[in-house]
Order: structure tokens, then sequence, then C-alpha cells
């Protein structure tokens, strides 16, 4: 994973995200495929509470 500003979060979905997200899930049941779906909430809220711990950097390459 890779942080380019602290607004910048980009993440690519694994085929099972369906079948293990439930918020992806729960998109995908009620007829949004998989693929088009943009974000989940707890995992952006997973990778912001990584950056504050210092978990995950934020890149300073400008």
């Amino acid at each position: 994973m890779k942080k380019n500003s602290l607004p910048h979060t980009s993440v690519q979905w694994t085929t099972d995200a369906a079948a293990t997200c439930e918020e992806i899930s729960s998109r995908v049941a009620g007829g949004e495929h998989a693929a088009c779906v943009t974000h989940c909430g707890a995992l952006r809220a997973s990778i912001e509470q990584a950056v504050r711990e210092g978990l995950v950097k934020v890149s300073s390459d400008d």
C-alpha cells in the first residue's frame, strides 16, 4: 500500500472481496457490480487509523 497524500487512498479489491467484506457484499446483493464499488467505510477507517499510528506512511515524493 502507498499513500501519496493524506486524502489519497487507492485500493484494488481481490476477487473474494464481495464474499469477505460485509459492505461490498451487501452492495453486490443489491445489484451493484463488485468492481464498481469504490470504497469500504470500514477499510478506509482502518487505513486512516494506521496512518495516525504511523503504520502506513504518507509519501513525501513531490
